[in-house]
């Protein structure tokens, strides 16, 4: 892939561009099988991802001046650096773009000015759902700007009219925190159909969803496949976030339970879970650790898909301790993967697969299959 951002130097953030995808992807098989060296570690073949206009969600810094926004990013002085043709976004993403820029200045909504602290609008987060639907978001430093956007919200929805969702998501402070706690909705409808393969999941504006629609279908389904093969009666799925894993879980006769500390996370799934009239899943909202450190007993299997930080090391001691005998491992991260693994020494990976979630940069997604190899000493 060719990038006019990156041979400019205007944006080196796909560190990985130019160099031939195949290549990629050897890499990154490389350096995740490196790290889970000390595992009797079945490969299975990665799975690829699209080159270009993969990302189905884009997160813009707004920069420049009302009658000039910029969408993008900002350089070494805060100030903003255009990448609206962003070429790793998805089409409709891409395409709303001139549209959003318009949009900014006929609603007069002033860019924030990172070296002066001023200003109202600081980001713009659009998903695009496969489904053509589109989610916006605007970050705001306060919201004085929020009479002015439902004043020309007829006009936007008429420009993009595959907008379902709008909201205003309010972040006070000046620190590199993307979103704050109070979302304003501004249209009827507050969640987005996120079609996952033969599931349709529900996302909501501050829920968690796979950057790549594509490879987070692939994943699901692995995590069904080995979930399917051990038949565990009982099955926990850990910051579940809006659901992927525990409905691709679910089954005759078996128990899920979902647990996310994102109500709105929380709400997408169970209204995933009923629109698709599935049965034995239950979503609780909650600290997967405190979750966990708190039950009564454990189940036959666990899923965790943590942040990039990993499990931690609570939650790897109740994992190391509890009487489960089969872990699935989704990260994106495999240095906090293979550190937590080694605070769980009766755990071995036993099968493993990259997929490609971020193609033209050094991150990917490995998801593991690991079981126990010595007795548990716990419930």
């Amino acid at each position: 892939m060719q990038c006019a951002y990156f041979d400019a130097a205007a944006c080196r953030s796909c560190t990985l561009m130019g160099m031939a995808y195949a290549e990629q992807l050897a890499e990154k098989q490389r350096h995740c099988a490196d790290l889970l060296a000390g595992h009797d570690v079945e490969w299975l073949a990665p799975v690829a991802g699209p080159e270009t206009g993969y990302r189905n969600k884009a997160k813009m810094v707004v920069g420049g001046s009302v009658d000039a926004p910029t969408l993008g990013i900002l350089d070494a002085d805060g100030r903003g650096v255009d990448l609206r043709e962003c070429g790793v976004t998805g089409d409709a993403v891409r395409t709303a773009m001139p549209t959003l820029a318009a949009f900014i200045s006929r609603a007069m909504l002033t860019p924030y000015d990172v070296p002066a602290r001023r200003g109202e609008l600081k980001y713009l987060l659009v998903t695009e759902s496969a489904t053509g639907e589109l989610m916006l978001r605007f970050v705001l430093r306060t919201d004085e700007a929020v009479p002015r956007i439902r004043k020309h919200l007829a006009w936007l929805h008429s420009q993009l009219p595959q907008l379902a969702v709008v909201t205003a998501n309010l972040q006070p402070e000046h620190k590199a925190v993307l979103e704050g706690a109070c979302e304003i909705e501004l249209t009827e409808s507050v969640s987005m159909r996120m079609p996952a393969g033969d599931l349709t999941l529900r996302l909501l504006p501050q829920s968690f969803f796979q950057t790549n629609t594509s490879v987070a279908t692939a994943l699901y389904r692995q995590a069904r496949t080995w979930i399917e093969e051990l038949a565990p009666r009982t099955v926990w799925d850990l910051y579940c976030g809006v659901g992927g894993f525990a409905l691709h879980a679910a089954g005759p006769g078996r128990q899920v339970t979902g647990v996310e500390v994102s109500p709105a996370a929380v709400d997408g799934a169970e209204a995933a879970r009923d629109e698709a009239g599935i049965s034995g899943v239950e979503f609780l909202v909650g600290d997967a650790t405190e979750f966990a450190e708190s039950a009564a007993t454990a189940p036959d299997a666990v899923i965790v898909n943590p942040p990039r930080r990993g499990i931690g090391p609570r939650l790897g001691a109740w994992l190391e301790a509890s009487s489960a005998r089969h872990l699935v491992y989704s990260s994106c991260q495999a240095s906090t993967l293979a550190k937590d693994l080694a605070a769980m020494p009766s755990w071995r990976v036993r099968r493993a697969r990259v997929l490609d979630m971020f193609p033209q940069t050094r991150h990917y997604e490995v998801i593991t299959l690991l079981e126990r190899t010595a007795p548990s000493t716990g419930r």
